[in-house]
């Protein structure tokens, strides 16, 4: 029996009920990916001799704990460090990297006894909106071969879409989660900022960026995220906060609840097709018992300027370290210090890194320092402002995840400006450190997913994922698969 369409649930339940092992789910998946890679190109390196380890550990310790994941097959983005296995971030400039420790959500996942069986591919250091930008292989959307994942994340979002694993992680700085779980019709969580530990991370950006899982379901959404939250003396932004049982009442009630819905997401721009599955939600949420109230979110529009200023502010000082001294790819044929620097980091970097690079270093300078990162830091506080407004009266937002459905791949590459706006309705959740979810909400007349977006109030996944149930309760879009 096939068991890629399954939950994390049922093959626990198979697990425990000796009807297979983790030995064979395990194989199962890497014949899957055997299957469907070639077509998807999801993985950047496959840990195949010690994922069977770990799955042959995971049958000898058994199944009577009740842990979920225990022998389960996940993927890890290629940013996310992994004792033993290389940790390229999709760049030439980390090529041959493999790290001698694990971060912390992937120490967390060993401990549940989930089995790794390889990285998945992503833009370079995590800059860009479509997978486009690895180093090593473009990564294609599960429904439509044609079309982009999504990214930073696309990897790890078309390797769950195309059912050659249940679960990933991803790393979300603008939307890297969100928008490509939006366009492959799968859940995917960004949490608060704090919730789960960023040691061992690749860092982007790092007052934004912050790990989530990436699921079928939102009961399986939940259970990773329980499974790599929590507080980690190594992060110092980590928060000192019990972790919920993110799983334990997801019974699809809502009645009660306020929802938000702002105006300013209806507007030119925005996909009718992807207006209309949001309008649709909102309906199924007033169905059930929520009251749906129209609300401004006037400092939409200013999330895009002010957060690539910020991202890539922090970027060209998170990348000084890759300089072809301490870390990274060293050039050849040197001839002084300045030409390791130059030529290693020329050579080192793509396109795009290169761009956020020199537009951070701008942002940063003596000469142009208030006009532009302090203001957008100013800016930065009165978005966190607007959503705190909303959050005092309704308990969370609804809206669409992106602005249109998956595009074609190669149709904006060459249009930086177009890619980033793309971001419009993710990166200000980023800015303000809030949790949000998209699920899936309906196809496009063209077969493609849609996404709806839930954002939450601090550390109040637990809200958003009872709000997520309902509405996937409501439909059975997730239940469909791509036919690959």
């Amino acid at each position: 029996m096939s068991k890629y369409t399954e939950t994390l649930k049922s093959l626990h339940e198979g697990l425990v009920n000796k009807q297979f092992s983790s030995v064979e789910l395990t194989k199962e998946a890497f014949k899957r990916i055997a299957e469907t890679d070639s077509k998807v190109e999801a993985f950047l390196a496959l840990n195949e001799a010690e994922a069977l380890k770990q799955a042959e550990a995971a049958d000898a310790r058994g199944y009577a704990d009740g842990n979920v994941l225990n022998g389960i097959p996940l993927g890890i983005k290629d940013n996310i460090v992994t004792e033993g296995l290389t940790t390229t971030a999709a760049s030439h400039m980390l090529e041959d990297f493999v790290p001698i420790y694990d971060a912390t959500v992937v120490a967390k996942l060993k401990e549940a006894g989930a089995v790794n069986v390889g990285k998945l591919n992503m833009d370079e250091f995590a800059m860009g909106g479509s997978t486009e930008t690895s180093y090593f292989k473009k990564t294609k959307n599960a429904w439509d071969l044609s079309k982009v994942p999504g990214g930073s994340s696309g990897g790890s979002a078309a390797a769950v879409a195309s059912g050659q694993i249940l679960g990933s992680l991803g790393t979300d700085t603008g939307g890297s989660i969100r928008q490509p779980a939006a366009f492959n019709g799968i859940v995917g969580m960004k949490p608060t900022y704090g919730r789960v530990s960023r040691y061992g991370l690749i860092a982007f950006s790092s007052s934004l960026d912050q790990i989530g899982p990436f699921s079928r379901t939102v009961t399986d959404n939940a259970l990773l995220l329980e499974a790599i939250s929590g507080y980690d003396k190594r992060d110092s932004t980590s928060a000192k906060l019990e972790v919920p049982k993110f799983s334990a009442n997801l019974n699809g009630k809502v009645a009660g609840m306020r929802v938000a819905l702002p105006k300013e997401y209806f507007q030119e721009g925005v996909n009718a097709e992807i207006q209309d599955a949001v309008r649709k939600a909102a309906a199924q949420f007033e169905e059930m018992g929520a009251t749906v109230e129209e609300v401004s979110l006037p400092t939409l529009s200013y999330g895009i300027p002010a957060y690539y200023i910020i991202a890539s502010s922090e970027a060209s000082s998170n990348l000084q370290r890759f300089d072809g001294i301490r870390y990274g790819h060293r050039a050849d044929d040197v001839n002084s210090l300045e030409d390791i620097y130059v030529k290693s980091r020329s050579e080192g970097f793509g396109m795009e890194v290169k761009r956020r690079i020199m537009l951070g270093t701008f942002s940063l300078s003596a000469g142009f320092y208030d006009a532009y990162f302090k203001k957008a830091g100013q800016v930065r506080t009165l978005i966190k402002r607007d959503f705190e407004r909303i959050f005092s009266e309704y308990d969370f937002i609804l809206g669409p995840t992106t602005t249109t459905t998956a595009f074609d791949l190669g149709s904006k590459s060459d249009n930086p400006l177009e890619m980033y706006m793309s971001d419009l309705l993710t990166v200000t959740i980023n800015l303000a450190g809030v949790p949000a979810i998209s699920v899936p909400g309906g196809f496009s007349q063209e077969g493609l997913p849609i996404g709806i977006q839930l954002i939450g109030n601090y550390f109040e996944e637990a809200k958003l994922y009872q709000a997520a149930f309902a509405l996937e309760q409501a439909n059975d879009y997730h239940a469909k698969h791509p036919n690959l």
